[in-house]
């Protein structure tokens, strides 16, 4: 109920709905590392594997939820984890991401849903405070079809490719036209000091033992 009334109101004032936050910062990092767990080491997600060996950064959303009833509206928390020196990761960066509408499949009501940064260009937008994806920023979105053999050719052109996960299977949620913003408040509570993205993701400055678990995920699929 929380998450349609905020909806609601964002909706009502004409600004794109984002989620209500997680019970803490930590549960938001062990969400999005189960959420990455079981999208990468299913079947479907060796192609995705593939990607993220050349991704320069990852975003999960363990959640992206749809309000529905009278209003519409998407949204949910994220983290951005970049690919350090020598092939390790940093620890995250927060993030909340909302939309008029991500396409879901009809009868859909969450997802989860990862982004892969593929070039320089697609993080440095992201590490703005806030960003609209998809052509209005210059950006590239495509998405990685469930069990499709998509072009690599395709993957690595895109600035950002997706994949998604819903209801126990692998689908084409549409990120396009989304706000992506930082959640400086949740950075604030996770390092102990106002740090923004850019300091955490690129100059590796933030750290947390509680992501650790997250970054080597990330080790184990993509190097």
């Amino acid at each position: 109920m929380k998450r349609l009334l905020l909806a609601a109101t964002f909706i009502a004032a004409g600004l794109a709905p984002v989620a209500a936050r997680a019970d803490s910062p930590q549960h938001l990092v062990d969400s999005s590392t189960l959420a990455l767990e079981s999208m990468m080491d299913a079947p479907e997600g060796t192609q995705a594997a593939q990607v993220l060996r050349k991704a320069r950064a990852v975003v999960v959303c363990p959640d992206i939820f749809r309000a529905g009833f009278f209003v519409g509206g998407e949204g949910g928390d994220c983290v951005m984890v970049a690919r350090a020196a020598g092939g390790s990761w940093s620890d995250p960066a927060f993030y909340t991401v909302g939309s008029g509408s991500f396409g879901f499949q009809i009868g859909v009501q969450s997802a989860q849903v990862i982004m892969f940064i593929m070039t320089q260009g697609g993080l440095n937008a992201l590490l703005d405070s806030q960003v609209k994806l998809g052509a209005d920023a210059g950006l590239t979105v495509a998405t990685l079809g469930a069990g499709a053999n998509a072009s690599m050719s395709t993957a690595y052109n895109a600035d950002i490719l997706t994949i998604s996960k819903s209801q126990g299977l692998y689908g084409g949620v549409s990120v396009s036209g989304s706000v992506f913003g930082q959640d400086s408040d949740a950075e604030e509570a996770y390092y102990g000091a106002p740090l923004d993205a850019r300091t955490i993701v690129i100059g590796m400055q933030g750290h947390n033992e509680g992501a650790n678990p997250l970054r080597a995920e990330l080790t184990r699929f993509g190097g």
